[in-house]
């Protein structure tokens, strides 16, 4: 069974409006690699050159922050569900 991947909206742009997809990635890294020849031009947003995530992407594997999963490190199990949504910020007083 593969991972579900859902995409945060401001991403979808890039995806032709595409929220969800199924992919075989087996950790982080893949993914973004799956991701890149999926939605040519995406992973920009994503990721750096190494394959690390950029600062303002917030990941998140069954709802717990990948960072305290073991970060790019971390495998991916049958079924999970990964969300790739930005940081927000700012605002007003």
């Amino acid at each position: 069974m593969p991972v579900t991947v859902r995409l945060g909206s401001p991403f979808r742009r890039q995806t032709n409006g595409q929220e969800t997809l199924e992919c075989a990635a087996s950790n982080l890294p893949q993914l973004f690699l799956e991701l890149e020849s999926r939605f040519p031009g995406l992973t920009k947003n994503l990721c750096n050159e190494r394959g690390e995530p950029r600062p303002f992407l917030n990941v998140y594997v069954n709802d717990e922050d990948i960072r305290f999963l073991g970060g790019t490190g971390y495998n991916f199990s049958d079924g999970d569900e990964v969300l790739l949504i930005p940081s927000i910020a700012g605002g007003s007083r």
